[in-house]
């Protein structure tokens, strides 16, 4: 299927952009094999929000993808496409993006989805705007937008934004689904962090959903529950694809309900699949995998590289303060070892933050990667003047592999001497302490999964403000070769630039003019190439400083019943366009 985008009134095609408006094909579209239902879904660990302006979490994910949308998301193949956009039009000088909206397009409250109220005297009322706006406010990965000069809410179904300069990854920022700028009704502006309430435009609706627990999602079909149920009057489904393609495509909600039940216990999950108790299960430990593909009535599917296992540094406390006992752990450890126990022999190892295959993949950095050199690791222990303090592994049991991942490299720590303790919480937990706590954790277990698979800027922006998950030192200072490096992979000021810069500023107030500089002298970098080669820098940047320690590619399982028809693994569970068998 090919997609294409308006430069003012022709058409040319988009560099990193696969399409944005597509050609409608002949193809049937797609019908669902039988209505009605209810499927019940495994999920490995908990969800405490739905907020997906806030959460990063899969956990999150796999539940408000199928609830919310955005102007654009990613196909199957993670370009860039549109969602409720029917159209892109990008300027002559690549400075102005104007969306014009898919008409028609309802809310789960009944309301039609606007970009402007044109009966308010002011544009700000939209529902685009208002999603934007909060977004802006609270949204985890805010800094994205630093390089547009203004958001403009044109008409009922058009919204323009305006850049400061070109930036060839804005549309590859902007269908982002990590922490996606869903579009919710403008009401919610207002709504506070982790309290969006889940009213979106996809096929599915919240029906209840208590934190830490369950979900349950049902079809919407509109206002009155009985035209819903056989008109589809609230849910449109996107007519210029005949399938799901990625996130997006020609979504149809065949089932009457979806159950997604949160089963932290690999055991249990496993169980309830041989009983039909649960149709399908979103990670089968391998231990039982031998055992499932002996199951006619099951079929065992594999996500190759769903994830870079990884552990991420709190530099805001000694000893991770130190750069020799950071590289002290990172000499000692063995990939292979900790790879092998936390995924049972089902993984790969992976130098950087990309997968082989992908645009920007890279080996650069690989001298720092898997060393398995105890003599080496500790002559920077003691170059570092340790001193046998405690160090904090934050880790869950929610996933087993980070569990053991934590297990694995605590018990390499203490063999040069190292004092390694772990902390085990739960899942939404173990995130709310990483996120909100400077102290009490020095290493913490998780996996880059959707950025890494979103590309090179996706990936290295976690290492950067205002997100900066991987290097962020208590004077506040941010590691300037990183920042330039990366700049010229982004080319966006994100929040490094007057009045904002928050990556650097130093308690005195004053900005960086070094830096600001040397960044203004990358920001444009227009050709994929040139964005390769600042990501390598990056990645060479992050791995010679240990910013992180990523261990290595991990393959998931997941496996569905016999009777479920239509079910593909991707990277969030997609619910749409499957049914069960009668």
């Amino acid at each position: 299927m090919n997609h294409t985008i308006r430069r003012g009134a022709q058409a040319a095609l988009l560099a990193g952009a696969a399409m944005l408006v597509a050609d409608v094909a002949a193809a049937q579209k797609f019908e669902c094999g039988r209505k009605g239902g209810n499927l019940v879904f495994a999920q490995e660990a908990k969800a405490n929000s739905l907020d997906q302006h806030v959460s990063s979490t899969i956990s999150t994910r796999n539940i408000a993808m199928n609830v919310f949308e955005s102007l654009m998301t990613r196909d199957e193949n993670m370009a860039p496409m549109p969602e409720l956009a029917a159209e892109v039009i990008e300027s002559a000088d690549k400075k102005t993006y104007t969306f014009k909206l898919r008409q028609g397009i309802r809310f789960h409250n009944g309301k039609e989805l606007t970009s402007a109220d044109v009966d308010a005297s002011e544009l700000t009322s939209a529902d685009v705007d208002a999603s934007f706006k909060r977004y802006m406010r609270v949204g985890n990965d805010r800094g994205m937008f630093s390089i547009v000069e203004k958001f403009e809410a044109a008409d009922k179904y058009t919204y323009v934004m305006h850049l400061k300069t070109p930036q060839p990854t804005f549309l590859e920022n902007l269908s982002s689904f990590s922490v996606p700028v869903v579009i919710h009704p403008a009401e919610f502006e207002g709504a506070p962090a982790l309290q969006l309430p889940a009213v979106g435009t996809g096929p599915w609706q919240v029906a209840e959903f208590v934190a830490d627990s369950h979900a349950r999602l049902r079809r919407y079909d509109g206002a009155d529950s009985h035209a819903r149920l056989r008109r589809y009057d609230g849910y449109q489904p996107d007519t210029r694809y005949n399938t799901t393609d990625g996130f997006g495509g020609y979504k149809v909600a065949c089932l009457d309900t979806v159950d997604i039940r949160f089963i932290t216990e690999p055991g249990a999950r496993v169980a309830g699949l041989e009983t039909g108790e649960f149709q399908i299960v979103e990670d089968v430990p391998a231990k039982s995998q031998p055992r499932l593909k002996d199951n006619r009535n099951i079929s065992l599917l594999s996500l190759k590289n769903f994830w870079i296992q990884i552990a991420l540094t709190n530099t805001q406390l000694p000893p991770m303060n130190n750069l020799n006992f950071r590289k002290a752990i990172q000499a000692v450890l063995d990939m292979d070892d900790i790879m092998e126990a936390a995924t049972d022999g089902a993984y790969s190892l992976n130098i950087g933050f990309q997968y082989p295959g992908q645009a920007y993949y890279s080996e650069a950095g690989k001298e720092t990667y898997n060393q398995k050199n105890p003599a080496r690791a500790r002559q920077f222990l003691s170059q570092s003047g340790y001193r046998n303090e405690k160090v904090i592994l934050l880790t869950n049991r929610d996933y087993p592999n980070m569990f053991m991942a934590a297990t694995m490299m605590a018990e390499q720590m203490k063999s040069i001497g190292i004092n390694a303790e772990l902390l085990v919480i739960d899942w939404p937990a173990s995130v709310n302490m990483y996120r909100n706590q400077d102290d009490g954790w020095h290493l913490f277990f998780t996996g880059w999964g959707t950025n890494s698979s979103l590309g090179g800027a996706a990936a290295l922006r976690f290492c950067t403000p205002p997100l900066s998950e991987c290097y962020n030192p208590k004077t506040g200072e941010e590691d300037k070769v990183f920042l330039e490096a990366y700049a010229a992979v982004e080319t966006s000021p994100r929040f490094c630039t007057p009045p904002l810069s928050e990556c650097y500023n130093p308690k005195t107030g004053e900005e960086d003019k070094a830096f600001l500089e040397a960044y203004a002298a990358v920001e444009t970098s227009p050709t994929l190439e040139a964005r390769k080669a600042a990501f390598a820098r990056a990645q060479q940047r992050v791995l010679e400083n240990v910013m992180v320690y990523p261990f290595g590619s991990l393959t998931k399982v997941q496996a569905v019943r016999s009777n479920v028809e239509g079910f593909k693994p991707f990277r969030i569970p997609r619910m749409s366009n499957i049914w069960i068998k009668g």
